[in-house]
């Protein structure tokens, strides 16, 4: 009997968008605010209630909705950072404010916000990070887009020892069970999930 194998990270990311391009734009519209209400709590929570820099994304398609989470952090009190893909998996970060404009990326199929770029030392400093993901498990390990992009910036952080409050987007489905997604050396773990219906850390994420 031939023995099964676990399937790997870009079966995974493959199965769970073609799921993600069957979500209506109501079940769409609905995840976006969910994450903007869950949040906005959890960043509260970090942050003491007091306004701090909040590193987020732009969600485009069908990923989860992540510009009702950006204007309700901006509303709080919050100053935003969104990312900017760079040479060599590099990030660098455009600070947002409702006149912010977008353009194509040169490296990635996103928008990107236009305005003066900061470097990883700027972000670094951040009172709190929410980052994209296709899928994480239980363990806390993540598949991105494919890129890199937050492996290496992540990377560069733990090399300095910076340890900044830390949640992956997904939807409910796309927390899989502990072990289901392989680990690689470059991999970064993460902490907690933002969920539409909620924030739930995770025992083994860093």
């Amino acid at each position: 009997m031939p023995q099964e194998t676990n399937p790997s990270k870009e079966d995974i990311r493959t199965a769970h968008r073609r799921r993600r391009a069957l979500r209506t734009e109501a079940e769409l519209e609905a995840a976006g605010s969910a994450l903007a209400r869950h949040g906005e709590a959890w960043a509260a929570s970090v942050t003491a209630g007091q306004p701090g820099t909040v590193c987020v994304y732009l969600g485009v398609g069908k990923e989860p909705p992540t510009m009702p989470l950006v204007k309700a952090l901006h509303g709080s009190g919050h100053e935003i950072l969104l990312p900017v893909c760079e040479p060599g998996r590099e990030l660098s970060w455009v600070f947002w404010t409702p006149d912010t404009g977008f353009e194509r990326s040169s490296y990635a199929p996103i928008l990107e916000p236009t305005g003066r770029r900061h470097g990883r030392e700027v972000a670094g400093a951040a009172s709190a990070l929410i980052i994209p993901a296709t899928a994480v498990d239980l363990s806390g390990n993540r598949i991105g887009q494919g890129g890199g992009y937050y492996d290496t910036f992540l990377g560069h952080l733990s090399a300095v020892g910076k340890e900044i409050p830390l949640a992956a987007v997904i939807y409910d489905d796309e927390l899989l069970p502990a072990g289901r997604i392989p680990a690689e050396e470059f991999d970064r773990t993460v902490p907690g999930v933002l969920l539409p219906s909620g924030y739930r850390r995770l025992s083994g994420g860093n």
